[in-house]
């Protein structure tokens, strides 16, 4: 869509599920992730039964196409989870969550598909990473299993092709795996990490602030894990915030002014440093 809303135009296949898009920095290409290869419809909804769980579908593999939807090339082709793929400033590398290894990791790859290199390996679930400006550095969620009653229920669900994102906490490394640091440590869910171009601010989500774990807001900290600040208020749900490469605007999903409860649009806003 337009920067003001308009001209809205869908760019997948319109068939299975679809999530995870991100655009080339040319403008002319895109990626997402898609499980139309194996049917037309979407996945069964996961049995909530369990609690509040994620599922993490099998079915997904990551593609890329023209910005008007054409030109469709499968990039993974790996029997597991392959989602939640961006690319580096320089669009030469696609970074991105995986179950090839048996577990949910982070790997890169080249724009092409080739050149798959695993750069997490430590049991649990590291996943929506996304590269700095520059494009030295990975900043991503990660939940860590601690005890063996959390590692068991970990691999029960994982075996399920489910994940429990009740917790996570905000970690960054080099765009080449190595130099891994955790950014927070509040044992709430934090989410949707986004650095700033300055390189010196991530932006992500989190619901500390709820006491019930219901409610998400925009947050920025350091990434020496200082100067933690809270920037929305008063709407159920603020999330999947992004700078623009000057650093000027912020883009980001929020369930304010909806008119049904589940109804989540796109806001841009003014970045006042």
């Amino acid at each position: 869509m337009a920067l003001d809303g308009s001209d809205v135009q869908i760019l997948n296949t319109g068939k299975g599920r679809t999530t995870c898009g991100f655009f080339f920095p040319d403008g002319k290409k895109i990626i997402y992730a898609s499980t139309h290869l194996t049917s037309v419809t979407c996945p069964p909804a996961p049995d909530r039964r369990q609690g509040y769980v994620w599922p993490i579908y099998p079915e997904y593999e990551i593609f890329s196409a023209n910005i008007d939807g054409s030109g469709l090339k499968r990039l993974t082709k790996n029997p597991g989870y392959d989602a939640e793929g961006t690319i580096s400033p320089d669009g030469k590398k696609i970074v991105f969550t995986s179950m090839r290894g048996g577990d949910l990791d982070i790997y890169t790859m080249n724009a092409d598909g080739s050149g798959v290199k695993r750069l997490t390996n430590q049991k649990g679930y590291d996943g929506g990473p996304f590269f700095s400006w520059d494009g030295k550095t990975i900043v991503y969620r990660a939940y860590h299993p601690e005890t063996a009653a959390e590692t068991k229920e970990y691999e029960a669900l994982l075996r399920q092709n489910l994940i429990k994102p009740t917790r996570a906490e905000i970690f960054m490394m080099s765009a080449d795996g190595s130099h891994k640091r955790q950014i927070t440590d509040n044992g709430a869910a934090n989410w949707a990490p986004f650095l700033h171009p300055n390189n010196q601010q991530i932006i992500f989500s989190s619901n500390l602030h709820d006491p019930e774990r219901k409610s998400f807001s925009l947050y920025t900290i350091k990434i020496d894990g200082t100067g933690l600040e809270r920037l929305t208020y008063d709407a159920r749900f603020d999330s999947f915030p992004m700078f623009s490469r000057d650093g000027k605007k912020l883009v980001f999903a929020s369930t304010r002014h909806g008119k049904e409860p589940r109804e989540f649009n796109i806001f841009i806003a003014d970045w006042i440093p």
